[in-house]
């Protein structure tokens, strides 16, 4: 089974049609493409994406990728009813310019690809922008992470056969490794979000990088981390580790991601904090045991090495679940919650309904 992460753009002479070029990719990857159509167009095969950032200014890229999980949707109607709120606010609010277009990726098995294609249907005709929908095969990219993803699944699952126990949902941890080169930026977004903006302003967080960052994400809203690293704090009483914002480290929320996979590609830190001895050293050293997947793994990491994450405003991913408030932490909830600014994107994390317009 060929490797993601192995392609090559094909030559360019001679060339065959753009959609006949995606489609035969597409067999070759277990990949599936479905065409969207906007801006009153027919099928988009895009130009090649424009450079990363450089020290002069670079020109947009003419794709924009988000990577969307979308599995076991036939179980029940609950995750195809939020799925189909957050793509129609997404692409409701959706404004390109010119020469850009939108590809979303979804990963699925062949059922939820189907129920996928069924909300979309009604979303994509008369877009003002170009849209285009790959879908990758679950079975196959989860090959794929096993050998990286595995030694680490132990510390930051909730068991065997749970939610985040399975390998898929540790893709953005090692998505660099798995997918195309030509792909060097990529958005991974919950299901469970309202958009409030345009998703192109997003993008524009990459450029705000510095140097030796790798992924974009937002703080954790609630204590959660506060109580996973307890045993730490009580050896470390003065540790910022858990701590509320704006100066202690509450931890990472993984709904709205930003992964400069090029950047992830070229990071020795990062990859060498991939490998099993690592992941041990670090679990022990803070004692920790996670359920909550590429978030936990994120987490414990920024605490080590903060200088690899972008820290998204708030309002980027502005989480509305209060759980931890009736759990034990009452005194100090409000402290993590706080979020000030035009809220660009809700989170309704666990099923915490979203407001309305």
């Amino acid at each position: 089974m060929a490797r993601l992460g192995a392609l090559r753009p094909p030559p360019r002479a001679p060339r065959p049609p753009p959609c006949a070029l995606l489609l035969l990719l597409g067999a070759a990857l277990g990949v599936c493409a479905f065409f969207g159509l906007g801006a009153g167009r027919g099928p988009f095969s895009g130009a090649p994406p424009g450079p990363r950032r450089d020290p002069a200014p670079a020109p947009a890229p003419a794709r924009l990728h988000l990577l969307l999980m979308f599995t076991k949707a036939a179980r029940g109607s609950a995750l195809q009813a939020r799925a189909q709120a957050a793509l129609r606010s997404l692409l409701r609010r959706a404004r390109l310019p010119p020469g850009q277009a939108l590809h979303l990726h979804f990963v699925s098995e062949p059922r939820s690809r189907q129920i996928a294609r069924g909300l979309l249907r009604p979303l994509l005709p008369g877009l003002p922008f170009r849209c285009q929908v790959i879908f990758h095969d679950v079975d196959v990219l989860t090959e794929q992470l096993f050998p990286v993803v595995e030694a680490m699944q132990k510390h930051f699952s909730a068991g065997s056969g749970a939610y985040y126990s399975d390998s898929i949902f540790f893709l953005s941890v090692a998505m660099h490794r798995i997918m195309p080169t030509e792909i060097e930026r990529i958005i991974q977004l919950d299901l469970d979000l309202q958009y409030k903006t345009n998703i192109r302003e997003l993008f524009e967080e990459f450029d705000h990088f510095l140097q030796g960052a790798v992924i974009g994400i937002a703080r954790e809203m609630q204590p959660v981390y506060r109580h996973t690293f307890w045993q730490f704090r009580r050896e470390n009483p003065q540790t910022k580790v858990g701590e509320p914002p704006p100066d202690g480290l509450p931890g990472f929320n993984s709904g709205v991601m930003l992964l400069d996979l090029e950047a992830m590609r070229q990071s020795q830190l990062y990859n060498q904090l991939l490998e099993p001895d690592m992941v041990r050293q670090l679990t022990e050293k803070y004692h920790f045991k996670g359920h909550l997947g590429d978030q936990d793994f994120f987490t414990m990491i920024g605490m080590e090495h903060p200088e690899l994450f972008h820290v998204l405003n708030c309002t980027w991913n502005r989480q509305l679940c209060s759980w931890w408030r009736e759990h034990g932490y009452s005194d100090v909830f409000d402290q993590y919650f706080r979020c000030e600014g035009q809220v660009r994107i809700y989170h309704g994390n666990c099923n915490t309904p979203i407001p309305e317009d």
